[in-house]
């Protein structure tokens, strides 16, 4: 046997190392063949985009952190006061009865949303939403610098465990919680004016069992998701996603790989090809592992990582940019892109119609409830001196919606034949808070006639506000 032979011989039975797996359309990259979860180490990346996107994340985060501190006219900017049923919203006060003007903001926020992803894609998603905010600009962070680059985390996972492994991740994982904890406090101010969850943090679990409960499942959720569950909440839980197969079309934005510039791939050193030289590099800087190459994909949050990766190739290159750029599947066939069509005008029109109704709706509304309703488990009429008057039995609700408390003056509108008893002339109301006043209403029957009703006019001390209610008076027929 030759020496030749020897050598193809030792190449044949030499095992063959396998070939690192490569995102494709029809798995997620995230998850291996046997259903165990695949680490995704996002490589790092510099650019304008991300510059950008860092000035955005530390706006973002800022106004998260800071809002509940902040107090307009004496109340926080922003509370949710879900005990009590009362909203300060900005310096304005709502309470239940408005709590159908919530159903304009969600549908406000998913036609936005929606407009949104007709021109730009899931440009929400890699800019503003919390989920890549919190985790690409401040978790992700902490874990580099911690751990070190991509190589260095995946080196660092396949490792056994030892006194370094040990130390890395026993830091991480302590900073990954403290930072939850600071999280889910901070979105505890939302709900809970912020004194009160300053006593909670220095008070007794016990004292505050609502509010430790709520920290420590809301903790618990964070530092899972951010720790561990990452990514796939966009991929697997989030239906954004999902919805983009209606919204796109062929002039939407987004996050695209020019074929016709960088096909045929090919290393630097090859003759005929494109400008692609197959570097991967796109695919290292994803933060949901795909290739975006392969064309528009679920997984893609829009966040611009492989523009600024292949750019920076291209520049060492001496190549122009854009070969990975924000365009439409329209610009990159023809060179020509369409901003104004017929489907943004519908969603436009759509968000401008809601927006019109939430305003008239938010003008109507009243600072303050007045209602004369019929005392429950009283009789619907007595009959008094012999028949001569008729007495109907009412209970007043008053609801003060203004951030201020209110005097209310009482009076009532007595015509001749009509007396009101029992009524108190005037009643403190404190800010957003209700009261019932029972009281009754007497009518000579002789001038009592079907459809009848008495009238009561409600007004503040300073005459400010005002309000006329009225309820029919029952009798015999």
């Amino acid at each position: 046997m030759t020496s030749t032979d020897t050598n193809r011989s030792s190449a044949a039975g030499a095992p063959r190392r396998p070939e690192a797996r490569r995102p494709d359309l029809d798995s997620l990259y995230c998850i291996n063949e046997d259903g165990s979860r695949n680490t995704i180490h996002t490589a790092d990346v510099r650019g304008r985009f991300q510059r950008r996107k860092k000035l955005i994340w530390t706006l973002l985060i800022a106004i998260y952190v800071v809002l509940p501190w902040i107090e307009i006219g004496g109340h926080p900017a922003i509370l949710i006061d879900i005990p009590h049923s009362n909203f300060y919203l900005f310096g304005q006060t709502f309470n239940a009865q408005d709590f159908y003007l919530f159903y304009f903001v969600l549908t406000g926020i998913g036609f936005t949303l929606i407009f949104l992803s007709s021109l730009f894609g899931r440009v929400w998603c890699g800019y503003a939403c919390p989920q890549t905010v919190f985790l690409d600009g401040v978790y992700r962070r902490i874990e580099r610098w911690i751990e070190g680059g991509a190589p260095q985390r995946k080196k660092l996972q396949e490792m056994p465990w030892n006194v370094t492994k040990l130390r890395k991740r026993v830091s991480k994982w302590a900073l990954f919680l403290l930072l939850s904890l600071l999280l889910s406090h901070s979105f505890l101010a939302y709900f809970m004016p912020v004194d009160v969850v300053l006593s909670a943090i220095t008070g007794s679990p016990s004292a505050h069992p609502v509010a430790f409960t709520f920290i420590v499942i809301f903790t618990a959720i964070i530092y899972v998701n951010f720790t561990w569950f990452r990514e796939q909440l966009c991929i697997v839980v989030c239906p954004y996603g999902r919805l983009q197969g209606v919204l796109y079309d062929r002039e939407t934005i987004n996050v695209a790989y020019d074929q016709k510039r960088g096909e045929p791939r090919g290393r630097y050193t090859k003759g005929e090809r494109g400008d692609c030289i197959d570097c991967f590099r796109c695919v290292a800087v994803c933060p949901t592992g795909i290739d975006i190459r392969n064309g528009t994909q679920l997984e893609c949050i829009g966040c611009a990582n492989c523009i600024d990766a292949c750019d920076e190739v291209m520049d060492k290159l001496g190549q122009p940019r854009g070969l990975i750029r924000y365009d439409s599947q329209a610009g990159l066939e023809t060179g020509r892109r369409r901003i104004v069509r017929p489907r943004l005008f519908f969603y436009a029109a759509l968000l401008l119609i809601g927006l019109v109704v939430m305003l008239v709706a938010a003008a109507n509304r009243t600072p303050f409830e007045a209602n004369m309703l019929r005392q429950r488990g009283a009789a619907a009429y007595e009959l008094r001196e012999g028949g001569a008057r008729l007495r109907n039995f009412y209970e007043l609700h008053l609801v003060n919606k203004q951030p201020d408390d209110h005097v209310f003056v009482l009076s009532p509108i007595e015509p001749d034949g009509v007396k009101f008893g029992g009524l108190l002339p005037q009643v403190a109301v404190r800010s957003l808070e209700d009261i019932k006043l029972p009281f009754f209403v007497d009518v000579e029957r002789s001038r009592w006639q079907q459809g009848m009703n008495v009238e009561l006019r409600v007004h503040t001390a300073d005459g400010t506000l005002e309000r006329v209610v009225a309820t029919p008076v029952l009798g015999p027929r």
